[in-house]
């Protein structure tokens, strides 16, 4: 990296102004159950950025009250984000919709946006989104040393996935714009996730989760190359292009998706860099998060918040994927998310949650480790809406989802860039010899995100 990101490693943050944010409206006091899906989620919380340049037309402390003043008028819509988590007497996570509010803090940082080493999201988008100890969502406003500004905030995942979290930073954006009524009010009706009677049972849910119960003890690394950690690279559209031309193959008549043929791509990169330390018959997994809303819910016009989401996985030998083309791995991929893509697979799942309540669950992907052979999850940020989050001072430069998410397996997340219609963003959270051999190998695809790539 440059020499100005060597220069704002250590930067610090200061707070200056802590404050709890309260829907404008009075609310009534009610509990809102999670759902079955919802109830497949650990407690993890995941975190979003924003950078923006300096605001011409209006000064930091206009910037901090347009932001509460329009947050306080979201949280009348989005009302679970001003509530709390606590446990019912079953044991089972409840959301507590009291308007206990929102954790808002104001921060200083001693450095410029173009020193940001976003590239490495441990050591600059880490200290610029809050870290949540209370209610559901937290916020946090970072005016740095040249007056841009960067929104980060922090949200419990068993209440929401990136769609619903999504749909909110747009109806705050709008209502901050006084862009009003927002586009999209969400939805709550649980009832859409009800499970059904009598419950219809599918073994091949078994192979896709577990109760926690059944989790192994996490296991400590001492090897510097196995510790994950994260980073953000983009990708040119042209590459993505290419990269979906190999996957096709030439099957004419086929055409893969774009996050197919990347999450092809990047597990042929896993299986060569576990190849280096080869153990015969090694088995690779690749999960791929998959959105149910279109699948279950037509009527809702795709506003339900909270999660609807699935991890299908498949695995494959490291021989197999390093060897066999790109277009043959495409196909694994294809044919692992085939069957999980129907209305039908979401309501088993929910009928499978069921009969295991109220033991939690989690995928199993979630818990594979190092021992069992390199695996990872990609979901798909395509609805990250990044040029939408303007709050009235210019769409965002730079925008993320960071989530080191504590599993044994990596996590990517691919984005739409706010650079170019087109290219994309991908956070990669991996091995750092994972990381290390990707960024050698895959140079002509994978760019490290620095000023240059961001016009700043």
């Amino acid at each position: 990296m440059g020499e100005a990101a060597e220069q704002a490693h250590g930067f610090h943050v200061t707070t200056m102004k802590k404050q709890l944010i309260t829907a404008v409206l009075p609310l009534q006091d009610h509990w809102l159950p999670l759902s079955n899906l919802d109830l497949l989620l650990p407690p993890l919380n995941v975190s979003v950025c924003f950078c923006y340049k300096k605001p011409s037309n209006m000064t930091i402390s206009v910037a901090h009250e347009t932001l509460k003043t329009a947050l306080a008028e979201t949280l009348v819509s989005y009302y679970a984000f001003a509530g709390e988590i606590v446990t019912n007497p079953t044991g089972e996570p409840e959301i507590l919709c009291n308007n206990r509010g929102v954790d808002f803090v104001e921060a200083d940082a001693d450095v410029d946006l173009r020193e940001l080493n976003l590239y490495d999201p441990d050591e600059s988008i880490a200290k610029l989104v809050p870290i949540k100890k209370h209610g559901v969502i937290a916020i946090q406003v970072t005016q740095l040393k040249c007056g841009s500004i960067v929104v980060g905030c922090t949200f419990d995942h068993r209440v929401a996935d990136a769609y619903s979290m999504n749909m909110f930073l747009v109806s705050w954006a709008e209502i901050s714009r006084c862009d009003v009524p927002i586009s999209c009010v969400p939805s709550f009706r649980r009832s859409l996730l009800n499970p059904r009677r009598p419950l219809i049972m599918d073994s091949s849910i078994e192979n896709m989760y577990m109760p926690v119960t059944s989790l192994s003890p996490p296991q400590e690394t001492t090897n510097p190359d196995k510790i994950l950690a994260s980073r953000i690279y983009y990708i040119k559209e042209d590459a993505l292009k290419e990269l979906q031309a190999l996957a096709n193959g030439s099957k004419i008549t086929v055409k893969r998706t774009k996050l197919e043929s990347f999450s092809a791509f990047l597990w042929k990169l896993v299986a060569r860099h576990a190849a280096k330390d080869p153990v015969p018959g090694t088995i690779s997994k690749l999960g791929i998060v998959v959105d149910g809303r279109r699948r279950l819910m037509e009527q809702e016009k795709n506003t339900y918040f909270g999660n609807v989401l699935s991890i299908p996985f498949g695995g494959q030998r490291i021989d197999d994927l390093i060897n066999k083309p790109l277009s043959w791995v495409t196909e694994e991929v294809h044919r692992f998310l085939k069957s999980s893509v129907t209305k039908e697979h979401f309501l088993n799942l929910i009928d499978w949650v069921e009969t295991n309540r109220p033991t939690p669950a989690v995928s199993r992907i979630y818990s594979t480790g190092s021992d069992d052979g390199p695996a990872f999850v990609v979901s798909s940020g395509r609805s990250f809406p990044v040029t939408q989050v303007n709050f009235g001072w210019g769409s965002p430069v730079f925008g993320s989802y960071h989530f080191p998410w504590g599993g044994s397996a990596g996590y990517v997340m691919p984005m739409p860039s706010s650079v170019n219609d087109g290219d994309w963003m991908v956070y990669l959270h991996l091995t750092k010899g994972q990381l290390e051999f990707i960024e050698k190998e895959a140079s002509h695809v994978l760019g490290p995100v620095d000023s240059n790539y961001l016009k700043i």
